[in-house]
């Protein structure tokens, strides 16, 4: 029987010590980051959201690519693709209930939800100079107060947080799940922003610009892998989703299975690149689900059908969790 009980302990311990480990990887690779100088600002601005709005859930959306500076007085940098469309376009949907406040976290000047539709609004505007007055083109002018009415019906649902390099997408994301924690399942996370997988340790890049009078090597590390504390330590309460986008579709379910395995999250939306715009699948430890559009559709964006799908999934977690407290009492 000693043996036997010998052989349990011994698996679990292993993990101990591999999570610790992984851990103190982590909080190391913090120290050598540049905190953002508006750190604490942004958690008070988030906190007094947060209290403005406990009657609902709150949903943490992050949107756009990171960048990786390449000096410490930057003028040369890596860049992950993302225009932040899907992220946008997903806080005007979660508007369409009024059970969610929204905190985006989004890449500066990438897309943003309302304004997202009027990439030319200028070429739609004409200035009278006769009445001092600027007209807005008939074409548009339908959409323009639909959307304008929605945006003004939920500012108060709806705070705005930009990060620009990869340091300070991190350290917000982290700040945010900690003031989100005690939220516990009422939070969903839905991680749409492309992050960096590699970075330069402040510790190897240049000072100043990198001149062009030869070849240039650079040496990249592995940015340490972030989803499993936030879902284990961060928001273990959490309903976390994330997004993985490939450029191959054989390898899509298998990796987004990967993932849902290394990091204990609840659902992974897997996209391919040439198709992310008509059709996911979303895939959870048990099943996957294909969602898909007619590409040639103006009337319908898939991220409102995403929503949908992921509302509904949110709302049976809630209920879980609170039956499974219930039980514990």
């Amino acid at each position: 029987m000693a043996n036997s009980s010998n052989n349990n302990v011994k698996p679990i311990l292993q993990q101990q010590s591999s999570i610790i480990d992984e851990l103190d990887k982590i909080e190391k690779f913090f120290q050598q980051l540049q905190k953002p100088k508006n750190l604490y600002e942004i958690r008070d601005r988030a906190h007094r959201f947060c209290q403005q709005n406990l009657d609902r859930k709150i949903v943490l959306i992050t949107s756009g690519g990171t960048t990786v500076p390449m000096e410490h007085n930057t003028v040369r940098f890596i860049d992950n693709f993302s225009a932040g469309t899907r992220g946008s376009a997903s806080v005007e949907y979660f508007f369409d209930t009024n059970k969610y406040a929204v905190i985006f976290l989004y890449r500066q000047k990438s897309l943003e939800p309302f304004s997202r539709h009027f990439d030319g609004l200028l070429s739609n505007l004409k200035y009278d100079p006769t009445n001092d007055r600027i007209e807005v083109s008939e074409k548009i002018r339908p959409k323009l107060v639909q959307i304008l009415t929605k945006m003004n019906e939920t500012s108060n649902r709806l705070l705005k947080i930009t990060f620009t390099t990869l340091s300070e997408y991190l350290f917000i994301l982290r700040e945010l799940t900690a003031l989100l924690k005690p939220y516990e399942s009422r939070v969903m996370l839905y991680l749409a922003a492309a992050v960096s997988d590699f970075y330069i340790p402040p510790d190897n890049m240049a000072v100043h610009k990198i001149h062009s009078n030869g070849p240039l090597r650079l040496h990249f590390e592995m940015v340490p892998k972030i989803l499993r504390p936030l879902v284990k330590f961060w928001v273990p309460d959490a309903f976390v989703i994330s997004f993985k986008l490939e450029t191959e579709a054989e390898i899509l379910l298998e990796k987004a299975r990967e993932a849902l395995n290394r990091y204990g999250h609840k659902l992974v939306i897997a996209n391919e690149l040439n198709t992310r715009k008509w059709k996911v699948i979303l895939v959870t430890a048990d099943e996957s689900e294909e969602i898909e559009i007619d590409p040639n559709s103006n009337q319908l964006e898939i991220e409102q059908l995403i929503v949908a799908n992921v509302i509904r999934r949110h709302e049976k977690f809630i209920d879980n969790h609170r039956e499974q407290n219930s039980l514990k009492k």
